[in-house]
């Protein structure tokens, strides 16, 4: 009875929880960054506006925010609001797909500027602006929250977050945008739901999250900056750590498909963790494959679009200079449920094989995080991560990702920008051509799993 009670009561903070942010909660904000003056329809934010969970908005720290303006405003464009080091706007938003809109630039001078949003989810990179130059830019973000709610908006349920998660940006109903990069200088920000785009949803493990801290990153939190805002939106609820049956157990499929519409996407990205898993009957070809199927059933069931992605490699080579399987037979038992099931396939594990090679021993570590001691806040000991990514080779593999979705004509390929080149696995991008300025979120610990 007690439990009973408990779950009751449980349900009812979740009811009372999803009407009040219903009701309470704005949907469309355009802010006017600068002087405390704003532009006609604009919300005011000047380099003292913190945010408060009462205001709804503000930056996360306003030290070192400084702003810049000419002396008689005409529009939004004519002040902005800078710094020397990378700030976080916040803005309480329901959870769904928006439009941001940035403007960016100084009417008095030049700019350098980074925008990144959640946790480090990469949108606008290097965008820089001569003398006197503003430009706008557009990209479609999703907001989550750990509710799960019914076709009604009832709430029913909940994902079941780690510890780590509390502190993530992505779950906690707020949109929080990174500006970042040399002379990051914002004029002003819109928001406005987006209630059309083909949401593409992705599942996985600690290889696939929008990882929170430097020096680690994955393809879930690169492959965003590819598509053109509107059309479509990535929703990233991969999680370090996770199989197909914890993904399940912790009820991140039930909130994908609370979400999910007809025409939406789901890619399935496991296998690195599940390989571990022991048992009586487990392995790739039973309980593996088993799930596998459960998962497309599902998705099919909301009228949703399920893509198989064969786990990457691990950095593991042999006297050669050859990959290494070390994932066994679970990348070849998706490779034959994706036939069965007459799924879309993404063979990242022939892919991941073709562009490590190229790399070559040496070359490889600089895509993995290997970084000597001391190279970030409490790291007294040397990195030495042969599973997960940093910036570089995150974007690297999500640059397999976008050039599988074109070769196997996904419709979804339609939405990806016009100018992104061809890519190669066995001639990836140098290294010493990256760019990514490092947020001010850093941390030694690696994620869950291996």
């Amino acid at each position: 009875m007690k439990c009973m009670y408990c779950r009751l009561l449980f349900v009812a903070l979740l009811l009372f929880q999803s009407a009040f942010t219903a009701k309470a909660q704005q949907t469309s904000f355009k802010f006017d960054f600068g002087k405390d003056k704003a532009a006609p329809g604009y919300i005011a934010v000047t380099a003292q506006t913190l945010y408060s969970d009462s205001k709804g908005y503000g930056f996360l720290d306003t030290t070192g925010l400084q702003t810049r303006f000419v002396f008689k405003k005409a529009s939004c464009k004519d002040d902005n609001i800078t710094s020397a080091k990378p700030f976080f706007f916040s803005v309480k938003i329901p959870e769904g797909n928006y439009d941001v809109t940035v403007v960016l630039g100084d009417v008095q001078g030049t700019s350098a500027t980074t925008v990144r949003a959640e946790c480090r989810r990469l949108f606008l990179q290097n965008i820089r602006t001569k003398k006197g130059e503003i430009k706008t830019f557009t990209f479609t973000v999703h907001i989550k929250d750990s509710i799960i709610r019914d076709a009604n908006g009832i709430a029913v349920d909940k994902v079941k977050l780690k510890a780590r998660e509390i502190n993530y940006f992505h779950w906690d109903n707020q949109l929080t945008l990174e500006f970042n990069d040399t002379l990051a200088k914002v004029c002003a920000v819109e928001i406005k739901p987006n209630k059309k785009a083909t949401t593409i949803f992705l599942s996985g493990n600690s290889t696939v999250v929008d990882q929170d801290r430097e020096p680690w990153a994955s393809w879930g939190q690169m492959i965003p900056s590819f598509f053109e805002p509107g059309n479509s939106c990535i929703a990233n609820y991969a999680e370090s750590g996770e199989t197909l049956n914890s993904f399940k157990a912790a009820n991140r499929l039930k909130k994908v498909l609370s979400l999910m519409k007809a025409g939406d996407y789901l890619f399935i990205e496991f296998g690195h963790n599940d390989m571990k898993q022991k048992g009586e009957g487990v392995g790739p070809f039973t309980t593996y494959k088993a799930s596998l199927k459960y998962f497309i059933s599902e998705v099919r069931k909301k009228g949703g679009i399920p893509v198989l992605v064969t786990s990457m490699h691990r950095r593991s080579f042999d006297s050669a200079g050859h990959i290494i399987n070390t994932l066994l037979e679970y990348p070849e038992a998706v490779r034959v449920t994706a036939k069965e099931e007459n799924v879309a396939l993404v063979d990242l594990n022939a892919m991941s094989k073709i562009m490590y090679e190229a790399w070559g021993p040496v070359k490889s570590v600089k895509a993995f995080v290997h970084y000597p001691a001391n190279t970030f806040p409490g790291q007294d000991k040397k990195l030495e991560d042969n599973t997960h990514f940093n910036t570089y080779g995150a974007y690297e593999i999500a640059r397999c990702i976008v050039q599988a979705i074109q070769d196997i004509k996904l419709p979804i390929a339609k939405n990806l920008k016009k100018n992104i080149p061809a890519f190669d696995p066995a001639k990836p991008d140098s290294v010493e051509n990256w760019y990514w300025p490092q947020s001010v979120l850093k941390v030694a610990v690696k994620p869950d799993g291996n």
